[in-house]
């Protein structure tokens, strides 16, 4: 068997993507019977067929399908070795693709392409917004390089490092009993007239951990975001969990809705995700540079605060 190339497995990876011939090969620069007669050779010599010709549009095979799923990981990783070769870590230049769990985004997101603008021109970041489970996947197939989200993950292959931790708060109407209290035991948030993130927010399993609730029970209200839940509380009455930085957005009128929760009071904590085999040490940096001057201090891992991220 002859050894299959970096180049073939970029053929793959673009027919995949296009599901095209002609703009597979555009994409790569090269002509439509190149591109074939190279993926034909990598089908021979793996003895796999990878794509259904006879498909429309075409598509992988089952068996395709983890062939192309590791090749994504074998040309990440020949990148990883690019980088370190090239740049020994410290480059902190070029494409960063970056997710951010819904949570989180609308109080990083909109200042981080500022920042990072300011601080490093160079850089270019690519962010999406993702719920945790989707930012798992695309870390595990090597289609993401970084991710701030809730932690810790049990992830065995996966890096965390804290950013900083965001205390939980009640947003509670006026019209409810709760609003008599200057603050609310943690334990002691009624079910009733609760409002939720959907399922595959982290912060909603968070929450219902923290009351203590079913998740199926009658009572438990569902939205989308945490704006939505704070715009239903406004017209609905009840109360929601929300994070500290969404404070920042809200009306001075429904800043004095917040109540603080104690006995205890609910922390989470935020990180930078990445794959073990993640080097890109200066770009990780950059981003965690560009966090800290958005982020209050007083919220800030200690660690980071003192001390570069070394991989």
């Amino acid at each position: 068997m002859k050894a299959m190339t970096l180049q073939q497995m970029e053929y793959v990876l673009a027919l995949d993507n296009y599901r095209h011939f002609v703009r597979a090969a555009e994409s790569c620069g090269v002509s439509q019977s190149t591109l074939s007669t190279l993926i034909r050779k990598l089908e021979e010599e793996l003895d796999t067929v990878i794509f259904d010709r006879d498909a429309h549009p075409l598509k992988p095979t089952p068996a395709g399908e983890k062939v192309i799923a590791q090749a994504r990981v074998v040309l990440y990783n020949s990148q990883q070795l690019k980088e370190i070769a090239l740049a020994e870590k410290k480059q902190t230049a070029g494409e960063v693709r970056l997710a951010v769990i819904p949570t989180v985004a609308p109080y990083i997101v909109p200042k981080l392409f500022r920042q990072l603008k300011a601080d490093n021109p160079e850089l270019q970041p690519i962010i999406t917004e993702l719920q945790t489970p989707e930012i798992l996947s695309k870390l595990s197939r090597a289609e993401l390089d970084i991710a701030i989200m809730a932690t810790p993950l049990e992830q065995p292959k996966l890096l965390e490092v804290p950013l900083y931790y965001e205390k939980l708060v009640l947003y509670v109407s006026p019209e409810e009993k709760l609003a008599r209290k200057s603050a609310v035991p943690s334990h002691d948030i009624p079910s009733e007239r609760l409002w939720l993130l959907k399922e595959g927010h982290c912060l909603r399993n968070q929450v219902l951990n923290l009351c203590d609730i079913v998740p199926d029970q009658k009572a438990v209200y569902e939205s989308g975001s945490i704006g939505t839940l704070v715009a239903i509380v406004n017209e609905n009455g009840g109360h929601t969990v929300i994070p500290e930085l969404h404070i920042g957005l809200l009306r001075e009128d429904q800043k004095l809705n917040v109540r603080p929760l104690v006995d205890p009071e609910p922390v989470r904590e935020i990180s930078l995700v990445i794959r073990n085999d993640f080097v890109k040490e200066g770009i990780l940096n950059e981003i965690a540079s560009a966090v800290k001057k958005i982020i209050p201090e007083k919220m800030i891992d200690s660690r980071l605060k003192k001390f570069a991220i070394r991989l």
